[in-house]
């Protein structure tokens, strides 16, 4: 371990960058798209059915604002994916955030990290979502 104060040694996921806009951009990719070419060439298996499991959650989302599916089914999917999620990250993306959102000092992740972030993040999008499409009328009660 090089530095005492993190947990596990230091990652750098991708290049750095100057510009607050390719920041940003980086960003997003990283916590909408868990794979990466590393991943894909590392564990084609697990990484071709994740392909599968995110488009058969991604149909249940859409069933689900067209009022199609029950809240308890679209949070089982999604239950169902976020753990498949830690599986297919620790082998493409292995590394977690360290320190303040707004900062750019990453490290390698162990697996309650990659539980932790991914629950925490699949949390926000799965509740901004059931938000949205409860205020425009699209979920079933």
């Amino acid at each position: 371990m090089v530095n005492p104060t993190m947990p596990t040694d230091p990652a750098t996921p991708y290049p750095h960058r100057d510009s607050a806009l390719a920041i940003l951009a980086a960003e997003i990719w990283d916590h909408l798209w868990p794979w990466s070419r590393q991943g894909f060439q590392r564990q084609r298996a697990i990484q071709a059915a994740s392909l599968a499991l995110a488009l058969a959650a991604s149909v249940v989302w859409v069933l689900a604002a067209m009022g199609e599916l029950p809240a308890g089914a679209v949070i089982g999917w999604w239950f169902g994916w976020s753990v498949f999620e830690v599986v297919v990250r620790l082998g493409s993306k292995p590394y977690v955030k360290e320190g303040p959102w707004w900062g750019r000092r990453y490290r390698v992740a162990n697996t309650m990290d990659m539980i932790c972030y991914v629950g925490f993040k699949n949390l926000l999008i799965g509740a901004t979502l059931f938000l949205a499409f409860k205020s425009l009328g699209l979920l079933v009660p």
